[in-house]
């Protein structure tokens, strides 16, 4: 799935250029009223309950450019530290702090300067007070071995170029046992040539997204056991055109390969205790 035909420091840039805008847009009251700059997007809509969103400032949960809901489902317990991948504008820095409560913490990494000042914003008028956000890249986190009891991410690891290094530092920065608990987009089974021609216009977390299986096979390699993949949302024509705007003159075809391909996952998996 990475044939976007783009050079990795062209893919961080066109990234971070585009969590750069969301934090602008946040911060400057340009977005949907509350319900999210990406709302009209099939991917991002929907992901939080009322009662999350009432718990978050509005500009956290506009910045959001998810795909799920980690906090949702990873199993976050008192007294834990947290570690989110690509933490935004901070709506699952602040709901997992909240979580693991004052004994625990919660760490967001981002490497937009934009998407760092809304988030400590967000977490200051929270007023979560057991929370860090650093400025780092994914693929090389900030953090020192052994830092983190879960590692939660929410549509990020698939923009990245170099998923397999993304997976090594989360393992590398987990305690043993510790949790690696993400919602992504995934792909099944493989795509007619003709459906790939449409995923450059479908911005977001698509173009990046991992077949299963290999999600699988690379947390193997990164030496994680346990994983869990569990489908949370599959794409159909209505998303997909809603997404990409009605189909053109020879575009059914294209379109009609990516039915039911891409699905939001909830990705579980675990570093051993030894």
């Amino acid at each position: 799935m990475e044939r976007t035909g783009r050079t990795a420091e062209e893919l961080r840039e066109a990234v971070r250029d585009r969590y750069a805008k969301a934090a602008t847009k946040s911060r400057d009251g340009d977005c949907c009223g509350g319900t999210g700059c990406c709302d009209s997007d099939p991917i991002s809509r929907g992901l939080y309950e009322a009662e999350q969103l009432a718990a978050v400032p509005v500009d956290a949960a506009e910045a959001s450019l998810g795909c799920g809901n980690p906090t949702a489902l990873a199993e976050l317990r008192e007294g834990e530290v947290v570690l989110d991948l690509g933490s935004g504008g901070g709506i699952d820095v602040i709901l997992s702090a909240r979580r693991v409560g004052p004994a625990g913490r919660a760490i967001g990494v981002d490497m937009t300067d934009e998407m760092l000042d809304l988030a400590r914003r967000n977490a200051a008028a929270a007023g979560v007070p057991n929370v860090e956000f650093r400025k780092g890249e994914i693929e090389a986190l900030p953090l020192a071995d052994a830092e983190a009891d879960v590692v939660i991410s929410n549509c990020v690891i698939n923009l990245s170029a170099d998923k397999p290094r993304v997976l090594a530092e989360a393992f590398r920065v987990l305690r043993p046992g510790g949790r690696f608990a993400v919602s992504d987009v995934v792909v099944r089974g493989e795509l007619p040539a003709a459906a790939r021609r449409s995923l450059e216009l479908w911005a977001g977390c698509v173009v990046g997204a991992l077949q299963e299986e290999e999600y699988r096979r690379l947390l193997g390699v990164a030496g994680f056991e346990a994983v869990e993949i569990e489908p949370t949302r599959i794409y159909g024509a209505e998303e997909i055109e809603l997404a990409l705007g009605p189909a053109g003159p020879g575009e059914a075809e294209e379109r009609a390969g990516l039915e039911g391909r891409f699905l939001s996952a909830f990705i579980r998996a675990r570093k051993p205790v030894t």
